[in-house]
């Protein structure tokens, strides 16, 4: 008799990386030239001034300065009036 179950395969082990989307800077927050700001798929946040979208949907900083997100009623393809976020980046003065 055996006393050990034989090693055999597994049906586990096929977990995918975790992405790490999300916000990377807060409502306030400083953001220096090219810094990301979002990491997102899809346009969940929408890039407004000084805001650039990456061709992944990343949204980054053009400007340094302080990052804002405001929310504003946007006219989809079918009429329908959605709010959607829209995040900015305001110059610092000098």
């Amino acid at each position: 008799m055996a006393h050990k179950k034989a090693g055999g395969s597994t049906v586990y082990g096929r977990d995918s990386q975790s992405k790490r989307l999300g916000v990377k800077i807060q409502d306030g927050g400083y953001a220096k030239i090219g810094s990301i700001i979002i990491r997102q798929r899809g346009t969940k946040y929408r890039p407004g001034k000084n805001v650039e979208k990456g061709k992944d949907d990343t949204l980054f900083s053009m400007v340094a300065g302080f990052v804002t997100f405001t929310t504003k009623k946007i006219k989809k393809y079918d009429g329908k009036l959605v709010a959607t976020k829209i995040v900015n980046v305001i110059p610092q003065m000098k």
